[in-house]
């Protein structure tokens, strides 16, 4: 459910979408506009749709959900709308298909949001479920920048002259004193019922049951992946899973993806044009579940599951609720978490002491999406809105579950509720991992 605001309130919540609308499109034309129109009409991977399908896709949603449901205003281009449908054209079929021009992708975008925002204007955030507490602005809010973040993986996947500039991550400042900490057994708060921006996968809330378990307190680094690959990691079929063996072998994985070494040994990566060593102390991205779960079996350890992974980020041990970050209600800025594309690449571990965890469990949000164990369901009661497409269809469909963001994640889904998911072979998503295990009997006093 959502919180209807007062009257006095709604010109405030007005003011606060407007600008999430606007943050999100700002980003959305700088990824659109850093390149020429060849590249925006080029598919850089059969992965990915090519850069101007991705932003008049973007542009039909919002015209779809604010201009003609919430607004109830005629179409701009209803003779677009099945071009843009994500679940008509497989991406590598996209080139083909007549999409619009990136002049007409630009018109078109910017004549929906003109009239979104009108819509936004005489807008009373009341009654309906859609618009109560302006869930519908909320949702295309974070499409967007959900689409944003695809981009940026196409960007990783293009070739060329590097065209995004950041600043890099602040450096290491605080280390855990430990390599993996206890999360206390016992019962939490999954999911939420209240949160205005959460989407309908992450509700309801619900009572989970979660054993005593050892996480580790960082993400795995680099420098850590690179011994599993020296220990002969990607030749040693027992740490893998049966299937990811087979993926392993018929993919011929070697290393992370957009990793090479050289006659020396040492490892380098591309990094949106850019070819440099591979920083040690940055965790791994670009990999898929099958390398992350092969990995943890050469240490001896597991995959945390998605509650396991929640109950670390969420759990409070002082009054036992549910903290919406790990580091409790405020809301994440450049001192909590590595996020929004403030920079191009993971952050050291220990970069952000901050957005620890009272337990001591860093970056859980933010530098790199974490897989875990878990098969992307439905919570109990689970109920699809405002459309199946957006998680029913993909529910118990083999998917696993991402969590925590990546550096390219907007601050908007940063909270610990918020559930990503892919097939479990997908390495070109800015994917890392930490590990987990149970706790032996007499092991922690």
């Amino acid at each position: 459910m959502t919180t209807e605001p007062a009257i006095g309130g709604e010109e405030t919540l007005r003011t606060a979408i407007a600008a999430e609308l606007g943050r999100a499109r700002h980003r959305s034309i700088a990824l659109t506009e850093s390149v020429d129109d060849s590249d925006l009409t080029r598919q850089h991977s059969p992965l990915m749709s090519p850069l101007v399908w991705d932003y008049a896709h973007i542009g039909n949603q919002e015209e779809l959900w604010l201009v003609r449901d919430v607004g109830g205003l005629v179409p701009l281009r209803s003779d677009i709308d099945e071009l843009y449908d994500a679940f008509q054209h497989a991406r590598a079929d996209r080139p083909a298909l007549p999409l619009l021009s990136p002049d007409e992708a630009r018109a078109y975008v910017r004549g929906v949001r003109e009239k979104a925002l009108d819509v936004l204007d005489r807008t009373r955030f009341r009654g309906r479920r859609l618009v109560a507490g302006g869930f519908a602005f909320h949702m295309i809010a974070q499409h967007e920048q959900q689409h944003a973040e695809t981009m940026l993986a196409t960007h990783q996947l293009r070739m060329g002259e590097p065209v995004l500039h950041a600043p890099a991550p602040p450096s290491a400042s605080a280390l855990p004193e430990t390599t993996e900490v206890l999360i206390p057994g016992g019962p939490f708060t999954m999911g939420t019922d209240t949160d205005p921006w959460a989407l309908d996968n992450e509700r309801p809330a619900h009572t989970v049951f979660v054993a005593p378990f050892l996480l580790d307190t960082t993400p795995v680094t680099n420098a850590a992946y690179a011994e599993f690959i020296e220990a002969g990691g990607y030749r040693r079929r027992e740490w893998w899973t049966e299937t990811g063996w087979a993926h392993r072998s018929r993919a011929e994985l070697r290393a992370p993806l957009f990793w090479e070494s050289d006659s020396d040994g040492s490892w380098w990566r591309r990094r949106f044009g850019v070819v440099e060593p591979v920083p040690a102390d940055e965790p791994v991205v670009h990999v898929c579940a099958h390398e992350a779960e092969a990995y943890a079996r050469w240490r001896g350890r597991r995959l945390p599951t998605e509650a396991e992974w929640e109950k670390a980020a969420r759990h409070d041990p002082i009054d036992g609720r549910s903290r919406r970050y790990p580091w409790g209600a405020a809301e994440p800025t450049a001192e909590h978490a590595n996020l929004g594309q403030r920079h191009l690449r993971p952050a050291p571990v220990g970069a952000y002491p901050r957005g620890a965890t009272p337990a001591g469990v860093h970056q859980l949000v933010g530098d790199v999406w974490e897989w875990t164990s878990s098969v992307f369901r439905g919570y109990p009661d689970f109920a699809a809105f405002p459309y199946r497409e957006y998680s029913e269809v993909f529910l118990d469909s083999g998917y696993r579950v991402l969590r925590g963001g990546s550096f390219g994640t907007d601050t908007s889904m940063g909270r610990a509720t918020f559930r990503n998911w892919d097939h479990p072979i997908r390495r070109q998503i800015f994917a890392g991992f930490r590990c987990a295990r149970d706790v032996s009997p007499g092991e922690w006093a």
